[in-house]
């Protein structure tokens, strides 16, 4: 009976629309999901395939800090679905859970394809079409979704189809979508970095941001944690821009280890700190032989060497191409209604996941913001 009341459409069968389908279905509501996908297949490469769920913080005020775009968005929102209550929700699942120590919540068979597989199952009673949605038309009071195979009617519609979404379907009747870009990605920078590829260098510090973190050089520039969540905050800045990064925060008295070691190379000194290969380009940079005994190197070479380490300098000049794990913009967060997830210029359209202008750090922060910007939706659409 419920589904004669409702005609619900779900274009999207990633995690935020399949999530909104379970809490549908728990509340009577039988949905419609339209995705030539398989549903949850987006899901499975995520934490590198063993899907790290979310992240374990439970103070939802603490939570919503670690998203440069929606924090504010995601307070209502986080105050009604957050860590506890996605734990709950894969309990309901089947999926048992663990925490490491970096607090990423991962299920125990580190497997993201056992989440695709009990979310498959708890939405058996789902309509699914696996046909790719292209337009989408007002009718009255309805909503009309033209596949590339046919077309369907629905009285209220939920559009959940990511960050790297077909913006236009929904731009023809009347959202507002700030132009997405590239986040969480890898960043080209204009100098020739390839002979550091593979070189990760741990807790590194970046001026900018006042970021700490681990860096990865590779044959494009950088990446890493550091760098993805530098990309993250100033993926809305127009490049080129430069990034200044301090690559041994601890290092305080250089002359006193040159003194020490005397008749050691200065490679081998500074590679007791720093990957030698890097050390060797740092050298290189400031015209110093890798091979100069430590004796030999005078005031003006020790500065130029702790100008290298504490204020390595790099010019961004573009973000990895196709490299982005998610996107910053999406629908504009002031059109929509946070209590319910709807349009504010369409009525009778929702919209859920990381097609919304939301998103957070590498950690499980962008799948939470699925769970609960699905339940959300849910509950919004049942009314």
């Amino acid at each position: 009976m419920a589904q004669d009341l409702y005609n619900i459409g779900i274009i999207g069968g990633g995690p935020a629309g399949c999530c909104c389908a379970y809490f549908l279905l728990k509340n009577g509501i039988t949905p419609t999901i339209i995705d030539y996908l398989p549903l949850m297949k987006t899901i499975l490469p995520t934490g590198g395939g063993k899907c790290n769920l979310a992240h374990a913080e439970y103070d939802f005020r603490e939570l919503v800090k670690n998203y440069p775009r929606g924090e504010k968005f995601l307070y209502s929102i986080f105050s009604k679905f957050s860590t506890a209550e996605t734990l709950d929700l894969f309990k309901e699942l089947g999926i048992k859970t663990y925490t490491r120590e970096d607090n990423r919540i991962f299920p125990i068979s580190n497997s993201s394809k056992e989440v695709q597989e009990k979310f498959s199952i708890a939405l058996k009673k789902c309509r699914v079409i696996k046909e790719k949605a292209l337009r989408i038309e007002q009718t009255e009071n309805r909503f009309k979704v033209i596949t590339d195979m046919g077309s369907y009617n629905f009285d209220k519609l939920v559009f959940s189809t990511g960050g790297k979404s077909d913006y236009e379907m929904i731009k023809r009747i009347g959202v507002n979508i700030i132009e997405p870009r590239p986040s969480l990605t890898g960043l080209v920078t204009q100098e020739k970095l390839s002979e550091l590829m593979g070189i990760t260098v741990k807790n590194v510090y970046n001026y900018e941001t006042g970021l700490t973190d681990d860096i990865l050089f590779t044959h494009f520039g950088i990446s890493g944690p550091l760098v993805y969540k530098i990309s993250s905050l100033k993926s809305r800045e127009s490049l080129p821009y430069i990034l200044n990064f301090d690559l041994l925060p601890n290092l305080e008295d250089l002359q006193t280890i040159l003194n020490s070691n005397p008749h050691k190379f200065i490679k081998n000194i500074l590679s007791e700190y720093l990957p030698l290969s890097l050390c060797e380009f740092l050298l290189k940079s400031t015209n110093i032989n890798p091979d100069e005994k430590c004796h030999r190197i005078n005031g003006k070479q020790r500065d130029l060497i702790l100008k290298q380490i504490h204020n390595f300098s790099l010019t961004i000049k573009s973000t990895q191409k196709d490299g982005e794990t998610v996107t910053s913009g999406g629908v504009a967060l002031d059109k929509i209604n946070p209590k319910t997830m709807e349009s504010k210029e369409v009525k009778g359209l929702y919209f859920c996941g990381e097609i919304i202008n939301v998103d957070g750090f590498c950690g499980g922060f962008n799948l939470q913001n699925c769970w609960s910007t699905g339940y959300v939706c849910a509950q919004g659409v049942k009314g």
